[in-house]
C-alpha cells in the first residue's frame, strides 16, 4: 500500500497564511471605526444645518397642503364646515340685500397703522429692479431677500421725519391698498365684499390711503392726502345726489381723520380751508373701528424697549432667541431704529395722563378680570363686574395705573413703601457707543449707564410721567415727535394755542366740529385680555444692546390672573384696552361737551370675542380682535345698516358688555 507524503511547508509561507482570529479583530476594528467616523459626522452636524432642513419639511409641506387646498372644489371647506358645525348663515350683504337695503351714502375708509400698503417709487441699488412693487403689505419677499436693504427702505430720516436721500416710498392707491394685509390675511376685503353685495362699488367707495409712517401733518406737507381726502369726499358727495358720507376709520386711522376733521375746518395753510360748517355738510356719520382716542400701552412697550406681548411671550417660550448675541441678527435693535423713526406711533401715546389713566393707587379698570365678566347690552348704565372679578385681580394686586414698573416687588407694593430717585435731570454718563453699533444705533447708546440706571431708580411710571421718561431717554424721536402731538388735557379750549396742528388728534384738547345732525360711533372688539401695563427689568449689559426688558419671569399662578409674561391686561380688543376706544363717546363726548359744543349723538357699540369653533372657519365671523373685527358679521351688519341710512337709535342704541360706564364715572374730567 503506497504511503502519501505530505509536503512540509517552509516557515514562510506557514507565516503568510491569514489567521481567521486575526481576521475577525481586523473587521470588528474596521466597523468600530466606521462607527466612530459616522459618530464624528454626526456630531459636526451643525445646527445651522438642522434649522435649515426643518424650514426646508416645513415649506415642503406647506406648499403641499397649499396645493391641495387649491387643488380641491372651491365649495368644499363651506361643506365640510357645514357638515360639523351646521348650516352657515346669510353674509351680512346677502341679509341686509334680502331686506331691501340699497345704496344711500358713499362711504370712504381710513385704514390704520400698518395695514395700508407701501410701493417703492426710488430707490438705492440695492432695490433695483423693484420700482412700484410693495414693500409693506403683500408677499413680504422683499423682507426674506434683501432684509438690511428693506429696514433702510421703510425707515424714514430721523432729522427730519420725512424721506431720506435717494428713497421715494409712496402709498397705493384704490381699494387694494389695504384689502389684504397679505394673501389670504383680509384687513377691508370682507366689509368691502358685503358692501358691495347690496349694490356698492368703486365710484361710491374710496379708500383714503396714506403713508402711516409720516406724522399726520406731514402726510399733508409730503403727499398732499389731506386735501386728496377732502377733494374726494366732495366728488363723492356731489356725484351722489349730495348725500353726505359715512366715514369708517379703522385703527390709527381713527384719530388721523379726528385730526382731518379740524384741519378741513381750518384756515390755510395750516389747515384746508374748507370753513366751520364743512363736515356739516359732507359727512353723515363717523364709525370709528378699534379707535385707540386715548392712546395704546403697547407704544410705550414699542417705544421703550421694541417689544410687546407677543414678544415677550416669544422670550419666554425660547430664551435668548432674540437676543443679540445669537448669531449677531440684533432683531430687536434693527426693529427699534426703524420703528423710532416712525413718528406717527408717537400719536398712540396714552393721552391725558394720570387724569385718563390712574395713578399709583388707582385706576378706572381697578379690580377687573376680562375673564369673569357677564354680558349684556343697550344699558348705559348696566355694570357688568362681579365680586369674583373684582377677587381674582384683587389677589394679584394689579396696580394698572403704574405702566412700567421695575420689578414685581414695585408693582405690587403700597406707594408708601417705594423708594424713587428722580431721573429728570440726571447726568447720563459716558457714551457707550461705538463703531460696531452703527447700524443698529439707537439713542439708548448716548444714555451711559448712568442714565440708564436713573431710569430703573425711579421705579415706577405712571402715564402722566411717561412722556417724560420718553423725552429722557429718546430726546431726538420726542423733540420730532412733540413738534406734531399732544397728550395733555386743554384747560381752555378757546385758548389760541389750541389751533395748533399738533393738538388736533388729541380729543381731549380739541373740539368736534359744529355738525349737529352727524353721528359718532365707537365700535371696538372686547372679550380680549389687552395689554394696559408693564413689569420690566434691566438686561445685562452687552454689545449694542437695549437696556430694558420686559421681565417674562413675572406672572400669575392663577391662571385666570391678570399677569402674565409680565404684562399686566385689561379688557379690550389686543391691541386698544376698551378704556381707550371707548371713554370719549360714553362720557367725553356724551351730550354737550365743552369737547362737543353742538352735541353730535355718539353711541358705544361693543362687539364680544367669539373665536371659530375650528380651523375651518378662518379667523371666524364673530372675532372681536383688533384686525379680525373687521369680519365680524355683526359690525359689518351695523355699517351697512348705517350707509343705507339708519341712525344709531335704529341699530339699537348703545351695546355694551365690559364696565365702559363706570369705569368712565370715575374718571373726574371737566365737561
Amino acid at each position: 500500500m503506497a504511503t502519501i507524503r505530505r509536503r512540509k511547508q517552509p516557515e514562510d509561507e506557514v507565516e503568510q497564511r491569514p489567521d481567521p482570529k486575526l481576521d475577525e479583530d481586523d473587521d470588528k476594528e474596521e466597523k468600530a471605526s466606521k462607527r466612530s467616523e459616522k459618530k464624528n459626522k454626526s456630531k459636526n452636524y451643525s445646527c445651522i444645518d438642522n434649522c435649515c432642513w426643518f424650514v426646508g419639511c416645513v415649506c415642503s409641506a406647506w406648499w403641499l397642503l397649499l396645493f391641495l387646498y387649491n387643488a380641491m372644489p372651491s365649495s368644499f371647506p363651506q361643506y365640510v364646515t357645514e357638515a360639523i358645525t351646521g348650516p352657515l348663515p346669510d353674509p351680512p350683504g346677502v341679509k341686509c340685500l334680502k331686506e331691501g337695503l340699497k345704496v344711500k351714502h358713499p362711504v370712504v375708509f381710513v385704514p390704520g397703522i400698518v395695514t395700508g400698503g407701501l410701493e417703492l417709487w426710488e430707490g438705492h441699488q440695492c432695490m433695483h429692479g423693484l420700482f412700484r412693487k410693495r414693500l409693506w403689505g403683500g408677499t413680504f419677499g422683499e423682507v426674506y431677500k434683501r432684509p438690511s436693504c428693506w429696514v433702510q427702505h421703510m425707515s424714514l430720516d430721523n432729522k427730519t421725519g420725512m424721506d431720506p436721500p435717494g428713497i421715494r416710498v409712496r402709498p397705493v392707491s384704490g381699494l387694494v391698498a389695504a384689502d389684504y394685509f397679505a394673501p389670504g390675511y383680509f384687513v377691508w376685503a370682507v366689509l368691502i365684499a358685503n358692501l358691495a353685495r347690496v349694490g356698492y362699488e368703486e365710484k361710491n367707495m374710496y379708500m383714503a390711503s396714506y403713508d402711516w409712517r409720516l406724522s399726520f401733518q406731514n402726510t399733508e406737507v409730503r403727499d398732499q392726502t389731506l386735501s386728496r381726502i377732502k377733494s374726494n369726499i366732495e366728488l363723492m358727495v356731489a356725484t351722489n345726489g349730495g348725500k353726505k358720507a359715512v366715514v369708517i376709520p379703522h385703527s390709527m386711522g381713527v384719530i388721523y381723520f379726528l385730526h382731518f376733521m379740524k384741519w378741513v375746518e381750518a384756515p390755510a395753510p395750516m389747515g384746508g380751508g374748507g370753513g366751520s360748517d364743512w363736515c356739516a355738510k359732507h359727512i353723515k356719520a363717523v364709525i370709528n373701528i378699534g379707535g385707540p382716542f386715548l392712546g395704546v400701552p403697547k407704544a410705550i412697550a414699542g417705544l421703550f424697549s421694541a417689544e410687546a406681548k407677543d414678544i415677550a411671550s416669544a422670550r419666554a417660550l425660547a430664551p435668548g432667541v432674540l437676543d443679540s448675541d445669537l448669531f449677531q441678527i440684533q432683531t430687536l435693535q434693527h426693529l427699534m431704529r426703524m420703528s423710532r423713526t416712525w413718528d406717527s406711533t408717537m400719536s398712540m401715546i396714552p393721552k391725558g395722563g394720570d387724569t385718563i389713566w390712574g395713578g399709583i393707587d388707582w385706576s378706572p379698570e381697578e379690580g377687573y378680570s376680562p375673564s369673569k365678566r357677564k354680558q349684556g347690552k343697550n344699558d348705559t348704565k348696566l355694570s357688568i363686574q362681579n365680586e369674583s372679578a373684582s377677587k381674582v385681580c384683587e389677589s394679584t394686586q394689579a396696580n394698572y395705573g403704574r405702566m412700567v414698573s421695575f420689578g414685581r416687588e414695585v408693582a405690587e407694593a403700597p406707594s408708601s413703601d417705594i423708594e424713587r430717585i428722580e431721573f429728570r435731570g440726571a447726568v447720563k454718563g459716558n457714551n457707550v457707543a461705538n463703531n460696531t453699533c452703527r447700524d443698529v444705533w439707537t439713542e439708548y447708546h448716548d444714555m451711559g449707564f448712568g442714565g440708564i440706571k436713573a431710569v430703573s431708580e425711579y421705579k415706577v411710571f405712571t402715564a402722566g410721567e411717561i412722556v417724560d421718561m420718553l423725552e429722557f431717554v429718546a430726546p431726538k424721536m420726542m423733540e420730532r415727535g412733540s413738534a406734531h402731538f399732544s397728550y395733555g388735557i386743554a384747560e381752555n379750549l378757546d385758548d389760541p394755542k389750541y389751533a395748533h396742528y399738533k393738538y388736533w388728534s388729541n380729543p381731549l384738547e380739541t373740539k368736534l366740529p359744529n355738525a349737529p345732525d352727524m353721528e359718532i360711533y365707537s365700535m371696538y372688539g372686547v372679550g380680549i385680555p389687552t395689554e394696559r401695563a408693564y413689569i420690566y427689568k434691566l438686561t445685562p449689559a452687552a454689545e449694542c444692546y437695549i437696556p430694558f426688558q420686559i421681565d417674562t419671569s413675572a406672572k400669575d399662578q392663577n391662571e385666570d390672573g391678570c399677569l402674565k409674561d409680565g404684562v399686566y391686561t385689561v379688557d379690550g380688543d389686543e391691541t386698544v384696552p376698551a378704556l381707550s376706544a371707548g371713554f370719549m363717546c360714553a362720557k367725553g363726548w356724551r351730550g354737550k361737551t365743552r369737547f362737543n359744543p353742538s352735541g353730535i349723538k355718539t353711541y358705544v357699540r361693543e362687539y364680544d370675542h367669539n373665536p371659530p369653533s375650528n380651523f375651518l372657519e378662518g379667523r371666524g365671523t364673530q372675532s372681536g380682535a383688533h384686525v379680525d373685527i373687521m369680519g365680524n358679521f355683526q359690525l359689518i351688519e351695523d355699517v351697512i345698516r348705517v350707509a343705507a341710512g339708519a341712525t344709531g337709535e335704529e341699530l339699537g342704541g348703545d351695546q355694551v358688555y365690559t364696565g365702559i360706564f363706570e369705569w368712565s364715572e370715575k374718571i373726574d374730567l371737566k365737561l
